[in-house]
C-alpha cells in the first residue's frame, strides 16, 4: 500500500506559479518539472488538480505539507466559528497557521491513520472532476504525463481508478466520523478547486449539506481557505 499521506503533500504541492489553466495544458507544462525533480516539486498533482483560477496557498500554509495545512485551516475556522467571530475578508493577509492542540479533534499528521488520508485524497480528487472536464482521453494524457513523475506503481493504480471510475461521495462523506473530520474533508475539497463555476460551487454546497456542515461553519472555512490563496 502507498503512503496516503506523502501522495497528499504532493497534492498541495501543486499549487505553483504557472500550473493553471487546463488539465491538459498543466500537463505539459509540469512535464519537464516532474523529470528534473520527481515528487518534490509536486508536478504530480499539477497535472491532476492546478489551479484553474491561477491561485496558490500563501504563507506558512504553503509550506506545512499537506495534512497540516488541511488540519490547520479547518481547525481555525472551527475555532474562529465555535467563538462567534465574523469570517475574516478574503482580502486580509492569511494568518500563520499553527498545529491544532492535541485536544481539538484535528489531528497531527503523524496521528492520522493512512486510511483517513486516502479519504482527503479521493475529496480532492472528487471535487476536481467536479465539472467534468476529465473524460477517458483527458484520462490517458494525465495517465501517460504521470509515468514519467516517479509515482509508484500502487499509487499511480489508485489515482488511474479514482479518475475512472464514478465518484463515490457516500464513502467520503461516511468517512467522516466526528465533525472534525468533516471539516477537514470539506477543507481538502475547497483547497482542490476554485468555486468560480456553477458546477464547483454546485458540488461544494452538494458536499457541505451532506456532510451535515452548519451554514455559518462553511461560510467561515470558505474566508479562511480563499485568505490562504494568493493569485499566481
Amino acid at each position: 500500500m502507498f503512503d496516503a499521506k506523502k501522495l497528499l503533500d504532493q497534492f498541495l504541492g501543486s499549487q505553483l506559479p504557472g500550473a493553471g489553466g487546463t488539465v491538459g495544458g498543466r500537463a505539459d507544462q509540469v512535464t519537464k518539472l516532474a523529470k528534473d525533480n520527481p515528487l518534490a516539486t509536486g508536478a504530480i498533482a499539477a497535472v491532476l488538480l492546478g489551479t484553474k483560477s491561477g491561485r496558490k496557498l500563501a504563507g506558512n500554509a504553503a509550506v506545512l505539507g499537506g495534512l497540516a495545512a488541511i488540519a490547520g485551516l479547518g481547525y481555525q475556522a472551527y475555532k474562529n466559528y465555535q467563538a462567534g467571530q465574523a469570517p475574516q475578508p478574503a482580502s486580509r493577509a492569511p494568518a500563520e497557521l499553527s498545529a491544532p492542540p492535541a485536544d481539538s479533534g484535528f489531528a497531527a499528521p503523524e496521528a492520522l491513520s493512512n486510511d483517513f488520508a486516502l479519504v482527503l485524497v479521493r475529496a480532492m480528487i472528487a471535487a476536481a472532476r467536479a465539472d467534468g472536464h476529465i473524460d477517458e482521453t483527458e484520462r490517458g494524457r494525465i495517465m501517460d504525463k504521470l509515468s514519467v513523475s516517479g509515482l509508484s506503481a500502487d499509487a499511480a493504480a489508485f489515482l488511474e481508478a479514482e479518475l475512472a471510475n464514478p465518484i463515490d461521495l457516500d464513502a467520503i462523506v461516511a468517512a467522516g466520523e466526528t465533525e472534525e473530520e468533516r471539516v477537514e474533508i470539506y477543507t481538502a475539497s475547497r483547497l482542490a478547486i476554485e468555486p468560480d463555476g456553477r458546477a464547483e460551487r454546485g458540488y461544494l454546497d452538494l458536499l457541505a449539506g451532506r456532510l451535515g456542515l452548519a451554514d455559518a461553519l462553511v461560510d467561515h472555512i470558505e474566508a479562511t481557505v480563499s485568505a490562504a490563496k494568493v493569485s499566481v
